[in-house]
């Protein structure tokens, strides 16, 4: 499936904020058009991370064939740059037989790496992370971000403090490279597009969508988060790893090493996560090519679909 003029295939992007209902709207779709789901989420992409990221049920994978899912293990790197290369791959296998991709998910960079390249990364220099690493253990997670606000304050407000990750990386490129990541991103441009991608971002009332999200992170408790986490940690996976830092599985480390209560486990996870859902949308309405729907209007995106798809442009 690919634009006449140009030789690009076309794809559909289903994004939007966590809780929003992204995976029913897509599966439905994905199930009209005969097509198959590419996860853009950078926690999915984790075995036996299965609750606390909401990843897609069996039942939903048998409804419409997902890829970019359960790829690694927990304690194994990945980074934007990799999701691009391999996302692409799949893609472009899809588009081999004629099978139109739907790449959905709630994590902006993989999506725009994906569509438009990234720019050169900095090789990691083990000296400045081990250095990082030391300053991380000795003065806080607040210090490290506080250092980040100072030479990249964009940077510092899109992450979270206790991403350690990301942050931590973040300052490593400036460190090496004497250059903000945000300005080394901008500079590039993001200006490749690799495919003609019709994108579809869902959204809801603010209050009704933070409702959700509560609800979901209940439901979660009720499904057996706190016994996933607590399996992750009995099979060895330490509490520092990029995947056991992310939203949820902290905070309920913070309840097991008794850091935290079990109402300020829960309370605090409801928090972050619809902080999480406010920087998303930030993200995403930034593209101007998005078109915006409610999670209900799923009519009115098969219309569109069933335009772009027929359309040589």
């Amino acid at each position: 499936m690919r634009n006449k003029d140009n030789g690009k295939g076309k794809i559909i992007v289903i994004c939007g904020p966590t809780g929003i209902g992204k995976t029913g709207f897509a599966v439905k779709l994905t199930r009209q058009f005969n097509g198959q789901v590419v996860s853009a989420d950078s926690m999915q992409i984790y075995r036996q991370l299965d609750i606390g990221t909401a990843k897609p049920t069996q039942e939903e994978q048998a409804l419409a064939p997902h890829h970019m899912i359960d790829i690694i293990e927990p304690d194994m790197d990945y980074d934007a740059n990799k999701f691009s290369k391999e996302g692409r791959s799949k893609i472009d296998q899809l588009l081999e037989k004629n099978i139109l991709s739907f790449v959905v998910g709630g994590t902006g960079f993989y999506i725009k790496a994906l569509l438009q390249g990234l720019f050169k990364p900095v090789k990691a220099n083990l000296e400045v992370r081990a250095q990082l690493k030391r300053e991380l253990e000795n003065k806080g997670v607040n210090a490290l971000h506080d250092r980040l606000k100072k030479c990249d304050p964009k940077a510092a407000l899109a992450l979270h403090p206790n991403d350690t990750y990301r942050v931590a990386r973040a300052l490593e490129i400036y460190l090496v490279s004497g250059q903000p990541i945000t300005k080394m991103q901008k500079l590039h441009g993001f200006d490749e597009n690799y495919y003609q991608a019709l994108k579809i971002g869902l959204q809801m009332d603010r209050e009704f969508l933070y409702k959700r999200i509560n609800q979901r992170v209940d439901q979660m408790i009720e499904d057996g988060f706190l016994d996933e986490v607590k399996t992750l940690l009995q099979k060895g996976y330490k509490k520092d790893l990029k995947s056991m830092q992310s939203i949820g599985y902290r905070h309920l480390i913070a309840f097991i090493d008794k850091r935290l209560s079990w109402e300020e486990a829960i309370t605090t996870l409801k928090r972050d996560t619809r902080r999480y859902a406010k920087r998303q949308l930030t993200w995403f309405k930034a593209d101007k090519e998005i078109i915006w729907l409610s999670p209900s209007e799923t009519t009115k995106a098969a219309e569109m679909i069933n335009q772009f798809t027929a359309s040589n442009t």
